[in-house]
């Protein structure tokens, strides 16, 4: 499942949730239209059960998107016990999931 965040929300399901990944994203971003599906399956498959699925609209939530330097879309941001692991900008799933295997 994926959840819907801004900056209003995005402190708290950071501190509710101990493994969060972020998808930075902009409606006019191709790539980002292109991996919101992929993003979908993976958030539901059994192996990353405890890891919270964000989707930022970048353009929408400054604030967040500053926390997590991000700077090209769509952009990826990892979160450990609400602080930022790692991050990076990716159109391709392999290059995503490499990115989760550090939440683990």
């Amino acid at each position: 499942m994926v959840i819907d965040a801004q900056d209003s929300n995005f402190k708290t399901l950071l501190q509710e949730n101990p493994q969060v990944v972020v998808k930075f994203y902009a409606d006019w971003c191709g790539n980002c239209r292109l991996f919101k599906p992929k993003y979908k399956r993976i958030s539901e498959e059994e192996g990353y059960k405890g890891i919270a699925f964000l989707d930022v609209d970048a353009q929408n939530s400054p604030e967040t998107r500053h926390l997590a330097n991000v700077n090209t879309l769509p952009y990826f941001a990892i979160f450990r016990n609400g602080e930022l692991v790692d991050g990076l900008s990716t159109n391709k799933e392999d290059v995503f999931k490499e990115l989760l295997a550090k939440l683990s």
